[in-house]
């Protein structure tokens, strides 16, 4: 039985005696006042029977009230509820200025609305498949919140009141689908004449050098944290000082990577990494043979790509003479037009980084990690082909080199490439010079 009211069942037990003659000396000398406390009995049984029945049958318990704080964690935010999500997406977002409708889908998820649209269609029919409990969109927009904005597992959970493991698993299906069926369609070798020609075609608008096809260049992608048990750990840690996995690009003048290769940790040098990609062994292979040559002193030269110091010198690859500019008058002309050409693909590779800012802090686990490097650069290419404002670009450090060596199977390409980088400088001062 509830303490308070056997506190005050007894209470009313003193009142009652208090009142009884029988038991009180003030109100033993008269009998006449006796007679008038005879209810008394009466008054005790009435009391007593409404105390019990008020013990047995309880008000109804509020709630506490929470802090704001936990009530916040308890339920999701409104603004990145479905309901808030279908609102905005299908009710709201084509009755907005088009300005202010795709600079607020940028500042959520990376890219314009009708950009986004693009990629949720590609990609329904697969995430339909996987019977996802989330709508497509949604799941889309969730994880290109967290490619844009670099969020943790946790941050996003907690956002979109899921656990982690569920964000974890839609990150590495969206990431996944991006990586193998919409690489294809946007991450192309200009094999074809007429994007060839309009690949040096434009080239020429930034570079005096004849019939580039694209430039190359490496990045190492910083890894949020390296597992203790890694294999080959060490092997992970670039020559910056962070773990990493090096990222290789190659781009066109437009800023579009049309090759891209993650298959290293971050500690290997350029050229292995080259060395061990696809592009390579196709190139030297001869699978791939840019038939689209161009007259250079009476002799042809095919398209080729333009790298720094950092990769090997060959007949499809140009490289400069020097890093610092210690060659002939024509050699260091070659050299500055070279790096004019190569700015496209450094401009390309700070766009990426700084338009998905997981690229920054790789906060995703070591196996899914290649697939989202890979998921962001098809993202850049729609970013780029749909004329997507371009963001701050991500600086990247300094570099500074040497030349790496020739291998035995190189040995014939090298030379030809050494014939052929002479004859584009010679050629190229000369045009310099008769300005």
């Amino acid at each position: 039985m509830d303490q308070y009211f056997l506190l005050m069942l007894s209470n009313l037990l003193h009142f009652h005696n208090y009142l009884d003659p029988t038991t009180s000396p003030l109100l033993s000398s008269s009998s006449s006042d006796a007679a008038s406390t005879s209810a008394a009995p009466l008054l005790f049984f009435t009391l007593s029977s409404v105390l019990s029945y008020l013990a047995s049958h309880p008000p109804s318990k509020k709630k506490p009230k929470t802090s704001s704080s936990s009530a916040a964690a308890a339920k999701p935010p409104s603004e990145f509820s479905v309901a808030a999500f279908r609102a905005l997406s299908t009710e709201r977002i084509w009755a907005m200025e088009a300005p202010l409708r795709d600079a607020q889908w940028r500042s959520l998820y990376g890219l314009s609305y009708p950009v986004f649209t693009t990629v949720v269609e590609k990609l329904k029919p697969y995430i339909t498949q996987s019977q996802l409990s989330l709508p497509s969109d949604y799941a889309v927009a969730m994880v290109l919140s967290r490619l844009a904005h670099g969020l943790s597992l946790k941050t996003l959970a907690s956002r979109y009141a899921l656990e982690p493991y569920l964000i974890s698993k839609i990150t590495n299906m969206v990431t996944r689908l991006l990586a193998t069926k919409l690489y294809p369609e946007f991450i192309k070798i200009p094999v074809a004449r007429r994007r060839l020609v309009e690949t040096t075609q434009g080239f020429q608008e930034i570079t005096p050098l004849p019939n580039v096809c694209g430039a190359i260049d490496t990045t190492p992608v910083k890894l949020h944290k390296l597992s203790p048990d890694a294999i080959n750990g060490s092997m992970y840690y670039c020559k910056y000082g962070f773990p990493s996995l090096l990222l290789q690009v190659v781009a066109d003048h437009k800023k579009i990577f049309w090759d891209v290769c993650v298959k290293a940790p971050g500690g290997h040098e350029d050229a292995d990494h080259f060395r061990d990609s696809l592009l390579y062994n196709k190139l030297i292979s001869s699978d791939i043979v840019w038939d689209k040559a161009v007259s250079v002193k009476g002799q042809p030269v095919r398209p080729y790509i333009v790298g720094d110091w950092s990769f090997p010198l060959l007949s499809f690859l140009m490289t400069p003479f020097s890093y610092d500019r210690t060659g002939s008058p024509a050699q260091n002309a070659f050299d500055e037009a070279l790096m004019k050409g190569r700015k496209a693909v450094e401009e390309a590779i700070g766009l990426l980084k700084g338009r998905w800012k997981i690229m920054q802090d790789l906060n995703v686990g070591l196996n899914h990690a290649p697939q989202t490097i890979v998921a962001c650069c098809v993202l850049h290419n729609l970013c780029q082909v749909a004329r997507e404002p371009e963001p701050e670009l991500w600086k990247e450090p300094e570099e500074s080199g040497q030349t790496p060596g020739v291998l035995e199977n190189e040995k014939q390409c090298y030379y030809y490439g050494g014939n052929l980088r002479q004859l584009l400088a010679d050629d190229l001062y000369q045009r310099l010079s008769s300005r």
